[in-house]
């Protein structure tokens, strides 16, 4: 009984979104990187050639180069009356064809124990913090005041493709998760790569203690950060899945783009193409690195049994880790009282574990 309530309110939430676009199968190869050896195969047999070269030195591809183009700008009075001390802005190390996405935008909120950037000794502790798909500028916002006033300072950056950095031609963010199936993988990509040159600024700011936190696709993107940044001690992900393709194919929130594979890839083919962006692949490299996993009881999006998966493999290789459960759907988490008891699960974890 209680299933079917929030089954039913999964499913109002869901379709009040009527700007989604079924977009045509592409598999992107232009996205890929000039290889003359390749160029004359066939698509599909491009695509996993280059997927197996990734998956052979996954470290090299989610590796910025460093950079010092890190701008900071201070808040308004107003913005730093609510806790806001400024937004951080460097270039992406993935360069794409729109220029508003090649700019990364991140919004500090520092602890009540920090004075702001810039001071050389060592400091407290600090998260980057990843919306989900599709979060307008002021998703998680709330969240982040909520660790900044707990003692983790929070930076919380805008994914690729989100808010400012949404070109015009689009309303939705569907060039990060999409039935193009290159440019799906090198967006994610270059919002590791984002991550982690946040994770460098934080570093220079003398923090030793980082973590990362991310919900719904900013989990998968967390975790992937985290598989690749040794400086990241602890990450709270916030409804998972083991694999990338499974959800878009499964999810209630990604049918429009299901209707676009449907009869032109199958998921198992689906999942193979789709490794080097799917948590499962990179399991045993957070065997060091203190992990929240969150899932939601009724949740439709990211199906339960797809959580309970990762879970059982993070038991099974006994990897340290933590786990809690709403009471609760997808999109119900972000309704009172239940966002209130995610945030709280999060926020206590990061506060014990960084």
């Amino acid at each position: 009984m209680l299933e079917q309530i929030f089954h039913r309110w999964e499913h109002r939430l869901a379709s009040s979104t009527t700007d989604r676009v079924v977009r045509p199968f592409d598999w992107g190869v232009e996205w890929l990187p000039d290889h003359p050896a390749a160029a004359l195969l066939p698509a599909p047999e491009r695509v996993t050639r280059w997927v197996d070269e990734v998956m052979q030195d996954s470290q090299a591809f989610f590796t910025p180069p460093p950079t010092r183009d890190y701008l900071f700008e201070e808040a308004s009075p107003e913005r730093r009356r609510r806790g806001e001390a400024g937004t951080l802005s460097f270039p992406s190390a993935f360069v794409t064809p729109h220029p508003a996405n090649n700019t990364v935008v991140g919004r500090w909120f520092p602890s009540r124990q920090e004075a702001g950037p810039g001071r050389s000794r060592s400091r407290g502790s600090a998260v980057i913090v990843l919306p989900q798909w599709n979060s307008d500028a002021e998703g998680h916002i709330g969240l982040s005041r909520l660790l900044a006033r707990f003692g983790i300072s929070a930076l919380r950056l805008s994914l690729p493709y989100h808010d400012t950095r949404m070109p015009p031609e689009l309303t939705r963010a569907d060039y990060i998760v999409s039935s193009n199936i290159v440019r799906t993988m090198q967006v994610c990509r270059q919002a590791v790569l984002d991550a982690r040159r946040a994770v460098a600024w934080l570093s220079q700011q003398g923090f030793e203690r980082i973590g990362i936190l991310g919900t719904s696709l900013g989990s998968c993107l967390s975790l992937l950060t985290a598989a690749h940044e040794p400086l990241i001690r602890a990450q709270a992900l916030n409804h998972v899945s083991p694999w990338f393709a499974d959800v878009v194919w499964r999810g209630l929130s990604t049918r429009h783009v299901r209707a676009s594979l449907d009869g032109v890839i199958d998921l198992e083919e689906l999942r193979h193409v789709w490794r080097p962006i799917s948590p499962f692949s990179y399991l045993d490299r957070v065997g060091d690195t203190r992990t929240l996993l969150v899932y939601a009881r009724y949740d439709l999006t990211f199906p339960v049994d797809l959580s309970r998966h990762l879970i059982d493999e993070f038991r099974r290789r006994q990897l340290p880790h933590q786990v809690a459960v709403l009471p609760c759907g997808h999109y119900s988490t972000g309704s009172a009282p239940f966002k209130f008891f995610d945030g709280y699960v999060l926020t206590k974890f990061l506060k014990k574990n960084l």
